[in-house]
């Protein structure tokens, strides 16, 4: 196992930002926790754990990229060519000493680089036996993507590295196994690796695209342009390169008579953790939140706390950000405090945190944009007006501008403030679809 130099290992922070007033009888409390990784070259308390790899020590790091190599890839010729491509420049964007296999998908899983079994480590002549490797992909068979998460598995748990990461790719629907084998092999896989998924050109489900990454805490994006993959590639690999730290939980304590209502990370994307809980202890569950580089998240806790006099105060929950060490304990890297205190104060106890207010706008702009796409598809125009109305509204209100010019691609917009539009009659395949695909990408509070 290597040495962490402690100038290179990542600081966590923990912000909570709530009103912790109440009303008297009042009983629940809302707080974001923004949860802030500063990268390598930070000095300071470091963690030290197995999981962290340091600059100059080579990485500690596994990726497995697969590849939708299905009969569908052939139409038009240039996907196939594209996915080559997009592979070869993402084998490139490998560091030195990275762990890594390619994929082949189809309704069976197979190795394409290097086999046997094994991952290949990253360096010159690896990257250029890989790309040769490539050139050999042809199109032919069905999709079982289960099949291909299995595989993946296996590659990267060959290897004793804290990071693994795989990188999906498809372009048709997942016809060639049930939607219950496929909910199997996530199940199998989730904690496992991280993944992200990518949909290309438009014949693909974005449910089960977005549903892969979800499971597995990776990205889910659409690249509706086989052209455009190189770049997307590379871009994701650069991300999975910059992953310093895995397994990072949010850890929730909660007093004798509290309950937590619900745990969702609220930026950069909506994600839905409360499900996702594994008890720990009395009053306490862990919550995944997958792999940390130099980043920043926000995550909405609800919690309902028992009701109490006005002039009492408690603490409403201890919420920490660990990691297990090989010992099976676990490190604690930072920690915050969500407090309840009741008052008579009626300004007070009615003021809602403008964090607060701004993620539950988002978390609902996410939802209204799901349902009005669901209307929409099913002939009922009324509710897709009504739903895409409100995520316009939405949109505009909290400055979320990237998703506005996704709903101005599927409605026209008459009054954005008030959410009056009317549905466009002819809208393009792809523009549904990627706005469908990025409904859960957020915008951070304004400051």
């Amino acid at each position: 196992m290597a040495n962490f130099s402690k100038s290179t290992v990542p600081q966590f922070s923990v912000d909570v930002y709530q009103n912790e007033y109440l009303p008297e009888g009042g009983r629940e409390v809302s707080a974001i926790v923004t949860v802030t990784s500063t990268g390598g070259g930070t000095v300071g308390t470091a963690v030290s754990a197995p999981h962290l790899y340091t600059a100059g020590q080579g990485p500690d790091a596994a990726v497995a990229i697969m590849v939708d190599c299905s009969g569908s890839m052939d139409y038009p010729p240039t996907k196939m060519r594209n996915a080559r491509d997009a592979t070869g420049a993402a084998v490139d964007t490998l560091r030195d000493g990275v762990h890594f296999a390619v994929i082949g998908g189809t309704h069976v899983a197979k190795e394409v680089y290097p086999g046997g079994g094994r991952l290949a480590v990253a360096d010159s002549r690896t990257r250029a036996e890989a790309r040769q490797a490539l050139r050999k992909l042809s199109s032919g068979g069905g999709t079982a993507i289960g099949t291909w998460l299995r595989l993946a598995d296996r590659l990267l748990s060959s290897a004793d590295v804290a990071i693994r990461h795989g990188i999906l790719l498809t372009d048709g629907r997942n016809e060639h196994e049930s939607p219950e084998d496929l909910k199997a092999a996530l199940d199998s896989c989730a904690g496992r690796f991280t993944c992200d998924a990518r949909g290309v050109g438009t014949d693909w489900e974005v449910k089960e695209v977005t549903g892969i990454a979800s499971a597995l805490l990776g990205s889910a994006d659409i690249v509706a342009d086989p052209a455009g993959l190189a770049a997307d590639f590379t871009q994701m690999m650069e991300t999975a390169m910059g992953k310093e730290v895995a397994d990072v939980a949010l850890r929730l304590w909660t007093p004798m008579g509290s309950e937590i209502k619900f745990v969702k990370q609220v930026a950069p994307t909506v994600e839905e953790l409360t499900d996702r809980r594994t008890e720990v202890g009395p009053r306490a569950g862990d919550y995944p939140t997958g792999s940390w580089g130099d980043e920043s998240r926000d995550y909405h806790v609800c919690v309902e706390v028992p009701a109490a006099s006005i002039g009492q105060e408690m603490l409403a929950a201890r919420i920490s950000l660990v990691i297990p060490q090989p010992d099976g304990t676990t490190q604690t890297l930072s920690q915050g405090l969500v407090r309840a205190v009741w008052t008579d104060d009626m300004a007070a106890s009615t003021s809602i945190n403008p964090q607060v207010a701004h993620y539950t706008g988002q978390a609902e702009l996410a939802q209204v944009i799901q349902q009005g796409l669901d209307a929409r598809k099913a002939g009922d125009a009324d509710g897709a007006t009504a739903k895409l109305g409100r995520a316009v509204q939405l949109a505009s209100a909290s400055g979320n501008e990237d998703t506005a010019k996704l709903l101005s691609k599927v409605v026209d917009v008459v009054d954005a403030a008030a959410g009056t539009v009317r549905l466009k009659a002819k809208v393009e395949e792809a523009d549904e679809m990627t706005l469908e695909t990025r409904s859960t990408k957020t915008v951070r509070v304004k400051k």
